[in-house]
């Protein structure tokens, strides 16, 4: 099944790729790799996910911030390759969850990432991951996601 057939099944529409917030390239490419910049949460143009997990949000809620940056990952990813037909796998995932002080639960807030990824893509989905815990983010964000994917036969 091709991914944006898993998309459709799943009910999931990709948004439009976000714009950079600043002068960056959303997504730079060296050979088979791709570098694809800090996605956040957001939704319309707007940070759909505002505050810090453990005060402002809770874990679910945290958890739906890094599912709606990961469905911009994955916009990304396609609106840099015309399509995901070229993707071999995800490499790695950075997670940079807002976090209340004393916090630790970042794993499972990134696990809304990981899971959406893995319903989406399947054997493709498999990545190293970090999870950081930062004090707050541009826009208030609750989650950014940095990911590098590699693609098939560059």
């Amino acid at each position: 099944m091709s991914i944006d057939a898993r998309l459709a099944e799943l009910g999931l529409i990709l948004p439009p790729a976000p714009q950079p917030l600043g002068q960056y390239t959303a997504v730079s490419q060296a050979g088979d790799l791709l570098f694809i910049s800090g996605q956040l949460p957001l939704r319309d143009g707007h940070v759909a996910w505002q505050g810090r997990v453990g005060t402002e949000l809770t874990v679910d809620q945290g958890r739906q911030a890094a599912e709606l940056a990961a469905l911009n990952v994955l916009a990304q990813i396609r609106q840099h390759t015309g399509s995901f037909d070229r993707l071999d796998h995800l490499v790695r995932v950075e997670g940079y969850v807002a976090s209340a002080p004393g916090f630790l639960d970042q794993p499972a807030v990134l696990d809304g990432a990981s899971g959406l990824f893995a319903r989406v893509l399947g054997e493709k989905a498999g990545h190293a991951r970090t999870a950081n815990s930062v004090a707050q983010q541009p826009g208030n964000a609750a989650v950014i996601l940095v990911v590098i994917a590699q693609l098939k036969g560059a």
